[in-house]
């Protein structure tokens, strides 16, 4: 009864408050298209966008397509023309004819579903274009109109989603895009009806209050159903799915607050981190602007139709959000607010005094569903990696240790893609493992059925780090394939212009690995390499361990390097393609794989780092000579989870130490017990010749190097370490993590508590 009771007083109390609404004033306000008006006097793009959008406005003038209203209805707010009214509103009366919108074969389901994406997508055109014409309408077209949109659209949004007596789903079975679009956009229509039918109201109010806990949405361990939203930002979908689920949430806010302006808005704290997971995943190139498509998405998805709304609301606002709508083109995806469309038209920002580049960070990490992406700057056509290893559920495929390669405009390592998700490639091939950059074992990789059910144990990434020419992050694939594995790590360290992919691997059995590499462009074997190049920009893949790939076709005089083979598989345009496998002939249960990777200059590059495999006593490593720089890399064969108490302790060309992997970089010729950079993955303590280089008590993640007088760490790995490092002088400056610390210097080192 107390339930009930508080409910009846909250409806009583929106309708004795109620006022009615002044239309138009939701998306096609007097303020954006008066602003409008003066812009397509003075801005070409402006002038250009509206010249497209009238064209096509004046085209739809014969048609009954309720998905033009938005350009025909834009077309009468800017030109005032009755034309252009009247044909939405014929569209309008015809469209609330229809006995139902429900498909068909959600009504099948048990219960019956009676609205899906699109009624949620005519709810967003019948209330746009409804809120624009209104005031051309008589009192008897409003009543019709609206009588029939709450009928097909409003009632059933509303009985399915949000009232608590004939709801049918809940966030934890369909709190994903769905949710939000389905919910928001029939609380936008609703509002748009509000002055024919004041009960909407309370739906609209109901809306704003629940809206913050789709945001919220924390997970579900019994569905293996990952939390929405990362502390950094962005939602776990993909790029694709989480610019349209916060893109139909923020245009009902937007149009909330359009109408009653006086009214403030629920606090939602991950609208203020969106344009943060947004901008960090996109990767700006000569052309379109690509984004990384991890999950159901393609590389041309951009978020401008989330961020528009959000800088109307004053949320995304700034330099940085410019540069970005700045880099998206016309055009250059289906569902997109370009200045030559509607939406784009009225609220993308004027970018003529857009930054060159943003003042973003070049790395971030995603933690809480496992994205990360590293790159070189920030200029066009750079070098970007992205990395993934999350959560599998839903649109987020298997693809855990997984990444995409950029370089100079294009992903010459590439996520394999998506297609129609009823078609048998969807769920046999690009959601699955088979369809990314992984390592599978006895040609398995995450189990199949997690394409419906998801993965019960998730995977993780750790421990960024970003040192300018040296950055490195720690890919933990194991849960999602723990069925196989009990080791699945993969290291990646970008270290000048070579990045080394560094897998370590153990399986419950002995059995066959292999390496999946999916190129981005034309690829041929060259002796033990494989280069990949699409027009000037070229990489050179070389596998190193556990061995060279076999340097010719002669199997029988290679009989344990890895061999090459081409798979033919299914394209996202619909046609064929192919990937490459490297193979190990011979049968283990524990493995450490070493690729390398390097960034070409141009395709015709031909002065290569040389790269010698090495090992010693419990260690394998290399040495990189290029130009005059050495790095030599150690890897600890007993630091791979061999050894629980006793601690892993090597000696590797004088250097003793317990880390995972570490590396120096000198110049040639130059004393080697004195190196100017300095790695340390996963260690205590670093030693040579009665020296001590490092010490901590716990084993962290380290980069350092000297820049004149000033020094230079980067650390990771616990949130409270006591360490000690070594410099040939005193600095004058110790900088931490981009941050200046004190600290004391005695005899060589210097000391410092990171908390």
């Amino acid at each position: 009864m107390k339930k009930i009771f508080i409910s009846l007083i909250c409806f009583t109390f929106s309708i004795n408050g109620w006022t009615q609404i002044k239309h138009p004033s939701l998306v096609f306000t007097d303020q954006v298209v008066h602003t409008a008006q003066k812009a397509i006097k003075s801005n070409k793009q402006m002038a250009d966008g509206w010249d497209s959008i009238q064209k096509k406005a004046d085209s739809y003038l014969n048609t009954m397509d309720l998905a033009k209203t938005d350009y025909l209805a834009l077309a009468y707010r800017m030109t005032n023309d009755k034309k252009y009214s009247d044909q939405v509103k014929k569209i309008l009366l015809n469209t609330v004819k229809a006995e139902s919108w429900a498909v068909p074969e959600m009504v099948m389901r048990n219960p019956a579903w009676h609205t899906e994406l699109q009624v949620a997508h005519r709810s967003f055109s019948c209330a746009i274009s409804y809120d624009a014409i209104y005031n051309t309408l008589s009192l008897n077209e409003r009543k019709a109109i609206a009588e029939g949109l709450q009928r097909l659209a409003v009632m059933p949004a509303m009985n399915d989603w949000v009232n608590d007596d004939t709801r049918i789903h809940c966030l934890n079975s369909m709190g994903h895009n769905w949710w939000s679009s389905c919910v928001c956009m029939g609380g936008l229509l609703a509002m748009s009806l509000e002055n024919e039918i004041p009960t909407n109201k309370a739906y609209v109010t109901k809306v704003l209050t629940i809206l913050p806990e789709w945001f919220d949405f924390a997970g579900d361990v019994l569905q293996h159903k990952p939390k929405s939203f990362d502390r950094n930002g962005g939602q776990y979908e993909s790029i694709n799915y989480a610019n349209f689920g916060i893109q139909e949430a923020v245009l009902f806010l937007m149009a909330y607050h359009n109408a009653y302006p006086s009214k403030t808005l629920p606090d939602i704290p991950q609208l203020k981190q969106a344009s943060n997971y947004f901008y960090h995943a996109c990767y700006p190139r000569t052309g379109d602007l690509w984004s990384i498509n991890f999950g159901d998405s393609h590389k041309n998805i951009t978020a401008e139709s989330s961020l528009e709304p959000l800088y109307a609301l004053g949320i995304c606002t700034g330099d940085n959000a410019l540069w970005y709508f700045n880099q998206v083109q016309n055009g250059q995806n289906r569902d997109g607010f370009f200045r030559d469309r509607p939406m784009g038209f009225l609220y993308m920002p004027n970018t003529q005094k857009a930054p060159a580049t943003p003042k973003l960070k070049n790395s971030e990490l995603f933690p809480d569903f496992g994205i990360a992406t590293i790159r070189d700057s920030w200029e066009k056509d750079a070098t970007m990696l992205a990395v993934k290893s999350g959560f599998t559920w839903n649109h987020s495929h298997a693809d855990a240790n997984s990444f995409i390669l950029f370089h100079k405009g294009y992903d010459l390592l590439k996520d394999a893609g998506n297609c129609f998700y009823g078609s048998p490639d969807y769920r046999n091939y690009f959601f699955q493992s088979q369809a990314h950059n992984v390592v599978l074992f006895n040609g398995k990789g995450q189990s199949m059925e997690q394409q419906y059910h998801g993965s019960p144990e998730r995977g993780y990434l750790y421990d960024l780090l970003d040192a300018d020419n040296i950055k490195y992050i720690l890919a933990d694939g194991t849960g999602p394939v723990s069925d196989n594995f009990s080791r699945n790590f993969r290291h990646l360290l970008w270290w000048d212009n070579v990045i080394y992919v560094i897998d370590d691997l153990k399986t419950h059995s002995a059995g066959k690995f292999e390496w999946l590499w999916h190129p981005g462009g034309t690829y041929k074997k060259n002796g033990s390499d494989i280069e990949i190049t699409k027009e000037n920009a070229s990489i050179t893949l070389r596998p190193l361990y556990p061995q060279t790939l076999i340097p010719s076709e002669f199997l029988q005089d290679y009989p344990d390097n890895l061999t090459m083979e081409e798979i033919e598989a299914p394209s996202e345009d619909g046609g064929k393609e192919k990937y490459i496998s490297l193979k190990l002939p011979k049968e283990t249960d524990q493995i450490k794989g070493v690729t390398a990777i390097i960034l070409k200059d141009s395709a015709n590059q031909r002065d290569m780092p040389s790269i010698t495999r090495r090992q010693g006593e419990n260690w394998i490593g290399l040495r990189i000579e290029y130009k005059d720089k050495v790095t030599d890399l150690y890897i600890n064969q007993l630091a791979d989870g061999r050894l629980m108490h006793c601690n892993s302790w090597i000696t590797a060309d004088g250097w003793t130490t317990d880390a995972y992997m570490f590396g120096v970089s000198y110049r040639k010729g130059a004393d080697t017990t004195k190196p100017h950079e300095l790695f340390i993955c996963y260690g205590s303590s670093l030693r040579r010749d009665n020296s001590l280089y490092f010490s901590s008590l716990s084993k962290l993640f380290v980069i350092q190097k000297q820049k004149g007088d000033k020094a230079f760490i980067w650390v990771d790995g616990q949130p409270k370490t006591h360490f000690s490092i070594k410099t040939s002088s005193k600095p004058s400056a110790l900088i931490i993590n981009e941050k200046a610390v004190d600290f004391d210097y005695n005899k060589g080192m210097y000391d410092r508590i990171k908390e």
